[in-house]
């Protein structure tokens, strides 16, 4: 029965091309009518306005073929009267009485009538004039709605836009979603549900009506929605949130009334509104109010309530802005459930990178484990991206398959961007950019709750960056201590710190370094209770947490201003230390800077085996005087 319902309320492309022919065919025949009535009407008589002495050299002349009175007024035919397809006549006022006209025609050989004025006739023929190409242009207009817009408002502005997909157009399962097992399980129910409706109906459970799936942009949400579809075998209505709310009030309520009407008819199936947010926001003045999208969102609230979730109905929401949903979208009864599709966890990206390789052709070099580690925060998109980028490396250096050389270029590639070859750093900027990422990389092997080092560069890239230094972590982790953040902060501070000890001056490079260290210093102090100042006290709510977070203070401006101070206090001890450690290691700075100055990029492994080498010659040299 389900390929029945799906062809009911598929508008397939014979249906468009009928529709299309009709349209052109009433348009047609609506001209043709306009051109016969205005046709007529040209070929009427025109008539061209003269003087009265006109007139009587046109008599002179033997112009003149007949004329005739009509109401004070001479309608004067000339014998050359039809040209160009119609019938040209002169008018004038008649100068006198018609007894001195008649002295002016006789023995002219002129034809005189006297005509009397047919008022009504003149009004009908005005009337008919005005008011029949309006009747007309008013059917064919009727007559085209009904064509174009079935069940919708003005040229099918209140039609929902819904696409409907069938399980062969979907063609995804939770086969093709990795990295998500606990909303792809969630969503399970609701699969079987869909399936085997009975036996959930006869212990008297009931399908929840709405599902709301809430995650970073990239995560897989409308990918899940997909595969919920394509697992249950039923039709899929796929819509934004933003394509219910038009200019027109009241637009959009239609467009959710017809949306929930082809759904009833093709249940059980599943809509799925992306965006959410777009429709869904609260209902106050604190996010501002907008009459349409709040009467697509009342129309939405009552459609939810009025169907009947035993007809196999499912709604899917998407959204990565759950504070701003209106409370009574998410209350029982409607989103019955909130689906978190958050950010893959370590296991979880091996296997998206594994699912989106399916059809890649990969050598015996790739570890996926490897590439996991280095793309620790990455969401879906971005792996798939990243796969996507080695293959095209792959071809690029002319490879039969792509290796693990390709897929960390291609992290390289979506996290700083591509190699800028053809920019030629001079000499001196070459040193000052080698001395600053090889501070980074020092603050980081000297100090006991740091990431390793993982490769230093100097190539300028895309993004901006000049050069930079990876770190990736030995393992996943989901916690960082005081410690570890402190050590952070040392090195995104030490790049300033070589700068500083090298050169004696600072430059412009450390921008990021310095945001981002400051960033992190007032998040310790504001949400993570680790300032001894202000101990557990919380001083910042995040907003949009799936957004990237970004956080406000919630405090007095005079609690605020000691913020600063504290965020001072703690960069300033920070950049003291990291400096420490390089006049420490000044020998090893020089040294791996000016290796990396002449190799430009260098390994973690080539890094360490320099920096130990310095140490053990400082210990023999140490040791000598003692022997």
């Amino acid at each position: 029965m389900e390929p029945d319902n799906n062809n009911r309320n598929q508008q397939g492309p014979g249906n468009n091309r009928r529709q299309t022919f009709w349209v052109i065919t009433i348009c047609l025949i609506i001209s043709l009518m306009l051109f016969s009535v205005f046709g007529d009407m040209m070929n009427r008589t025109t008539s061209k306005t003269i003087t009265y002495d006109q007139f009587l050299e046109m008599v002179e002349k033997d112009q003149i073929s007949k004329v005739e009175l009509e109401d004070e007024k001479l309608i004067i035919t000339p014998k050359d009267a039809y040209q160009s397809g119609m019938t040209m006549t002169y008018s004038t006022t008649l100068v006198g009485d018609e007894n001195g006209l008649n002295d002016v025609l006789k023995g002219t050989g002129i034809e005189y009538s006297k005509k009397a004025p047919n008022v009504a006739a003149s009004v009908a023929s005005a009337v008919l004039s005005i008011v029949l190409p309006l009747v007309i242009l008013l059917v064919g207009w009727n007559i085209i709605m009904r064509y174009m817009n079935k069940g919708g408002g003005m040229m099918g502005i209140g039609r929902s836009k819904a696409r409907n997909y069938v399980q062969k157009d979907t063609g995804v399962t939770f086969a093709d979603v990795a990295g998500e097992e606990e909303a792809k399980e969630s969503l399970q129910e609701c699969v079987d549900f869909l399936h085997n409706p009975a036996k959930y109906v006869q212990i008297g459970a009931k399908l929840p009506k709405g599902a709301l799936l809430v995650g970073p942009p990239g995560t897989g949400k409308t990918l899940l929605a997909k595969a919920v579809a394509g697992e249950a075998h039923v039709p899929f209505f796929s819509l934004s949130g933003s394509e219910f709310v038009e200019m027109f009030v009241g637009v959009g309520a239609s467009r959710v009334r017809d949306l929930f009407d082809e759904a009833k008819k093709a249940a059980p199936c599943i809509i799925f509104i992306d965006e959410i947010d777009a429709i869904g926001k609260t209902r106050d003045s604190h996010y501002g109010g907008n009459d349409e999208r709040e009467q697509t969102l009342n129309q939405l609230l009552a459609e939810m309530d009025g169907f009947d979730s035993s007809k196999g109905l499912l709604i899917l929401g998407a959204t990565n802005r759950p504070e701003v949903l209106d409370p009574a979208l998410l209350r029982p009864g409607r989103f019955d459930r909130r689906v978190i599709v958050d950010r893959p966890d370590l296991k979880g990206r091996v296997n998206i990178l594994k699912v989106h390789a399916k059809k890649v052709r990969l050598d015996e070099t790739v570890n996926f484990e490897e590439i996991a580690l280095a793309t620790s925060g990455a969401v879906g998109s971005d792996l798939a991206n990243m796969v996507n980028e080695a293959a095209i490396l792959a071809v690029k250096h002319n490879r039969a398959a792509v290796s693990q050389k390709d897929l960390l270029e291609a992290v390289e590639v979506v996290l700083v961007g591509m190699e800028k070859k053809d920019r030629v750093l001079s000499k001196e900027e070459r040193k000052i950019v080698a001395y600053h990422e090889v501070g980074h990389a020092l603050a980081a092997a000297c100090q006991k709750n740091s990431e390793p080092v993982q490769k230093i560069t100097i190539v300028p890239r895309t993004m901006g960056a000049l050069g930079y230094t990876m770190q990736v972590p030995e393992e996943e982790k989901y916690l960082n201590s005081k410690k570890e953040l402190e050590s952070q902060i040392v090195v995104l501070l030490a790049g300033r710190a070589a700068e500083d000890i090298e050169f004696g001056d600072v430059t412009t490079g450390a921008s990021n370094d310095i945001e981002r260290a400051t960033k992190l210093v007032r998040a310790m102090i504001t949400q993570y209770g680790m300032s001894d100042r202000f101990g557990l006290m919380g001083l910042a709510e995040v907003e949009s947490q799936y957004l990237g977070g970004k956080a406000y203070l919630n405090c007095g401006d005079e609690t605020a201003t000691e913020i600063d101070h504290e965020v001072m206090k703690a960069l300033k001890a920070a950049y003291g230390q990291a400096r420490q450690i390089l006049l420490d290691n000044k020998d090893a700075l020089d040294r791996i800077a000016g290796y990396l100055i002449i190799q430009e990029t260098i390994t973690g492994k080539e890094f360490m085996q320099i920096f130990r080498t310095v140490q053990r010659e400082r210990t023999a040299q140490t040791e000598l005087p003692e022997q």
